[in-house]
């Protein structure tokens, strides 16, 4: 019996050259070093919206708070009064969030001051800084213009 080998063009070709995988990877990298910032940024957009949400839930609490109560609670005993009767409170009918107080989406406290200074009561996020003041990320989100 005689076997035929089969070479040149007739011959199936398996797998990639490895200039093929080159050229591959290097249009990748050149998509991803366009594409890659505007994703970045769009995450940080999206924990400054998460924060303001949050903090739009903390105003409806405390105003439930407020209707029953008949104020908001002190700064001293800021927003943990949510979800946990602090002494005083005649008409308490909480828990008036479900779990926890939220930490902000950089994993920090939200500050709470009643009387506020800008509102009837302030509620601020710092931004990934944790500090007052920055821009982009480290933007103060709270609930006054």
């Amino acid at each position: 019996m005689i076997k035929i080998r089969y070479t040149g063009p007739q011959r199936r070709q398996l797998g990639f050259s490895l200039l093929e995988l080159l050229v591959v990877l290097a249009i990748m990298g050149l998509l991803m070093s366009l594409v890659g910032p505007q994703v970045l940024n769009q995450l940080g957009g999206a924990k400054s919206k998460t924060a303001m949400i949050q903090i739009k839930d903390f105003e409806q609490a405390l105003e439930m708070y407020s209707l029953d109560v008949g104020n908001y609670p002190s700064t001293m005993d800021g927003l943990e009064a949510l979800i946990k009767k602090p002494s005083g409170a005649d008409g308490w009918n909480g828990p008036y969030l479900k779990g926890d107080i939220p930490k902000d989406p950089w994993k920090k406290e939200y500050f709470y001051k009643f009387p506020g200074e800008h509102a009837e009561f302030d509620i601020t996020s710092y931004g990934k800084n944790g500090t007052p003041g920055g821009d982009k990320e480290d933007t103060d989100i709270k609930n006054w213009n």
